[in-house]
């Protein structure tokens, strides 16, 4: 398996013959590219960006609560959390916490096209990560 590591660039459209656009990012590669990559079908793995300490609302798209009824301070919290029985929470409850920032895996993407003389990649779909952060490629079926 072919492991290449690589830059993420930036992100833009190709339109093809029929009128279909397809998002492609671009991807700066630090070792040599060769014209076999393309066409090929990869693993990308890269970490997602961070986005700090957030709420139920926007971690876990929770819709809030009642505006009225006497909730004057609580439109954006969580609600109940358990019961009386069991006496505790259970795990993997969906709070509030940390979001972001994984090891993300995305599998069977299309190399549309390389720049074999300025090492870039153009890549189908969205990528994980900020700009000019790092991802590695796995290409299954080539060797080093």
């Amino acid at each position: 398996m072919l492991k290449i590591n690589a830059l993420k660039l930036n992100m833009s459209q190709v339109f093809l013959d029929n009128g279909k656009v397809i998002p492609v990012t671009f991807l700066k590669s630090e070792n040599d590219l060769t014209p076999e990559l393309m066409n090929q079908t990869i693993k990308i793995v890269g970490t997602s960006k961070g986005k700090g300490f957030t709420g139920v609302m926007k971690k876990w798209n929770f819709s809030g609560q009642q505006a009225t009824r006497g909730q004057s301070d609580r439109p954006r919290a969580a609600g109940a959390i358990g019961g009386q029985t069991p006496g505790r929470v259970f795990l993997g409850k969906k709070m509030a916490g940390r979001h972001g920032n994984k090891r993300i895996t995305l599998k069977n993407i299309s190399v549309l096209n390389v720049d074999i003389d300025n090492k870039i990649l153009a890549v189908s779909g969205p990528i994980p990560g900020a700009r000019n952060s790092k991802v590695e490629l796995h290409f299954e079926g080539l060797n080093n």
